[in-house]
Order: structure tokens, then sequence, then C-alpha cells
């Protein structure tokens, strides 16, 4: 019981998060985008296994974010410097982790798509 429990929770995180957070909803959108195009272009296996992976570290890390920026929010809601930098290090982490699953996606669909 505890165990569907805290399965119960992580998913209200994701709701939570999804209906507070715009970036998400981006993101979702391109996992939507990127799966039609992999079942359009019919992916391998291996690309699929890519973009999956891509798929779990981007949202993973925008969660991460939304997560870091709820709590400095919490103990710091006035304008402080250093909260300020903690919130823009978690973005840029997503800004990171978005650019490597892009470039992944790059590698995967150029053939696809142009033929090279």
């Amino acid at each position: 019981m505890k165990l569907i429990k805290s399965f119960g929770y992580a998913c209200q995180g994701i709701i939570i998060a999804t209906r507070e957070q715009l970036n998400i909803k981006i993101h979702l959108l391109a996992v939507i985008v990127v799966t039609a195009a992999g079942w359009y272009y019919h992916i391998t296996s291996a690309e699929w296994c890519w973009v999956v992976l891509c798929f779990g570290m981007v949202l993973s890390a925008e969660l991460f974010n939304s997560a870091i920026e709820n709590l400095v929010d919490l103990v710091s809601p006035g304008h402080h410097h250093i909260a300020g930098k903690v919130k823009d290090i978690a973005a840029g982490a997503v800004l990171v982790t978005a650019i490597g699953a892009g470039v992944i996606a790059l590698l995967i669909f150029k053939k696809y798509i142009i033929g090279v």
C-alpha cells in the first residue's frame, strides 16, 4: 500500500508541474511531435531507445528545475541574488539537456528527412 501511495504522490507531482510550468507543456509538445515523426519515418528500435532516453532526461530535468524553483521560492520569498543564481543554474541544466536531446534528434532524423 505504501508503494502504491508513493507512485500516486509522484504522479501528483508530475500533474502539478505540468499545470504550473509552461516549459513542461512545451517539452510535452516536443515529445508528441518527435513521437509522431518517429512513427512516420519508422525509426529503428535503437533510435527509439535514444529518443525515449532523451524524453526522460529532458522531462526529468524540467521536473527537477520546477522542484528547485518552488523550494527556492519557499525559503527565499523576497529577491535574493543567490536565490536567482540557483534558479538560473537549474534552468541552465534543463537547457543543456534539451540541447543534447535536440542534437540527438538531428542525428537520428536527418537521414529520414534529407536522406543523408
